[in-house]
């Protein structure tokens, strides 16, 4: 705890700031703060080359969560199916077949490197050339296939992609993620905090966080040499302290014996309590020698009373036997019984079960009849439904007609009616015609007022 705190001592000592010459053009009053924190100035990218490098990362980024889940989609295929689509599946699917193919022919290999060190250690030279042409020939055909396991993977990623839904849903999965994939994803996402401030911090700033270490490293050189001369202290310290461990131990001497002079007054001190506890042990004994004596008479009479006991058990338990084989032999006698009555209800049972069954059979047999019955039924009914609305039409068309009729027989009285006025007032105003004809050649005489026309009558039929 010492050296820690002598270590850290230093850094908050406020005359050793002053010290520090900072490598400027121009010497700053104020000290440098060892705490400062370097935040970039800017908290977006301006340029487009920063924007584009951060733009590829971020779908680096993606890109992997994607492909570490498809291990997921592989164990989950019937669950995600119905989400991800026919293709992503079928794509998934193939990608799975050529991983596990991989996987079986890097296994084949190290079993057959394995079959090589064998080979090697029992020196069969023609096997072992065989087997060194099969494997040269197995490693000539790994490399096409994880160039088609790398084509596979980007036709997923391509078509996970194109289909965003599904890309947003496979990455809420983000339980089916492995521990080392997770763990490389993180350091990815830690890779782009530290690319994205890099790309915030300018030349200035680079520069100053470089000034800042200097002093940092100069300081820490200086605490290095305060930490020196306090270690040589220590020493000195270390020193002093043996000698005064030393004395401590004489004194720790001088208690040991006086410890030996006790722990030999405590013998003789036990050895006088051993001699009490023999002396009390015999008296104890003669008492327990009594006590055993008194608990044996005790015993004798216990062992008179069991026997009497037992003996009047014994009794009362052949009683109670006897009483059991009487029970036993009514319940033999009940069981007969019940077994021949059941034996009589079964017989009852077994008949009325075949009449059952004929009547079973009957009411079948009526089922059918009455199902065809039913059906003669409803076929009566619809036709009966069919005849009624048959009916109704026909009534409804004879009321349509008979009002029909009823207004063309009153437009034609109504019609009749205005012919006959119209030729009244005709033969009317033809009789007033003639009489006027006949006042003029005798008289000559001007009308005096001329008549006014009578109003035409409302014919009375008209409705």
């Amino acid at each position: 705890m010492s050296l820690d705190v002598v270590s850290v001592a230093p850094l908050y000592q406020g005359p050793d700031f002053h010290r520090i010459r900072l490598m400027t053009t121009e010497a700053t009053k104020k000290p440098a703060s060892p705490l400062k924190s370097f935040v970039p100035s800017k908290t977006k990218l301006t340029t487009i080359e920063t924007k584009r490098i951060m733009s590829v990362l971020d779908e680096a980024i993606r890109k992997v969560e994607l492909v570490t889940l498809l291990s997921d989609v592989v164990a989950n295929q019937a669950s995600l199916e119905g989400i991800l689509g026919e293709d992503i599946m079928r794509a998934v699917s193939d990608h799975e077949d050529l991983c596990k193919t991989l996987l079986d022919s890097v296994s084949d290999l190290n079993d057959q490197e394995r079959q090589v060190q064998e080979l090697e250690d029992m020196e069969d030279e023609r096997g072992l050339r065989d087997l060194l042409l099969v494997i040269e020939e197995q490693k000539y055909s790994l490399p096409p296939l994880m160039g088609q396991i790398k084509a596979s993977t980007k036709s997923i990623l391509r078509l996970l992609l194109n289909n965003p839904q599904a890309a947003r849903l496979l990455q809420m999965q983000t339980l089916g993620r492995s521990a080392e994939a997770q763990s490389f994803i993180d350091s990815l996402v830690e890779l782009r905090g530290f690319l994205f401030e890099k790309l915030l911090t300018s030349p200035m700033e680079v520069r100053d966080k470089t000034q800042f270490i200097q002093d940092i490293s100069r300081r820490n050189r200086r605490n290095q040499e305060a930490v020196e001369a306090l270690e040589n202290e220590l020493a000195k310290s270390l020193k002093s302290r043996d000698a005064e461990v030393e004395k401590e131990n004489f004194v720790i001497q001088e208690l040991k014996n006086h410890l030996y002079q006790v722990l030999k007054f405590s013998e003789n001190s036990l050895l006088r309590t051993k001699q009490e506890a023999e002396k009390q042990q015999k008296a104890d004994f003669r008492a327990s020698q009594a006590r055993m004596a008194k608990i044996q008479q005790e015993i004798l009479t216990l062992r008179t009373q069991y026997h009497n006991l037992v003996t009047e058990n014994r009794e009362q338990e052949q009683t109670l036997r006897k009483k059991k084989y009487k029970v036993e032999t009514e319940i033999e006698n009940w069981i007969q019984k019940y077994d021949m009555e059941m034996s009589e209800k079964q017989m009852e049972y077994e008949e009325l079960e075949v009449i059952h069954k004929e009547e079973k059979v009957q009411l079948e047999e009526l089922k059918q009849k009455h199902d065809v019955l039913v059906e003669e039924f409803s076929q009566i009914r619809t036709e009966r439904e069919i005849n009624s609305k048959k009916r109704m039409e026909a009534e409804e068309q004879l009321v349509r007609m008979v009002r029909a009729a009823t207004l063309i027989q009153a437009m034609w009285k109504g019609y009749l009616v205005r012919s006959m006025l119209r030729s009244k007032k005709k033969k009317r105003s033809k009789g007033k015609a003639k009489d006027k004809a006949k006042e003029k050649p005798k008289g000559k005489e001007k009308p005096k007022g001329k008549e006014k026309p009578k109003g035409k009558e409302k014919p009375k039929g008209k409705k």
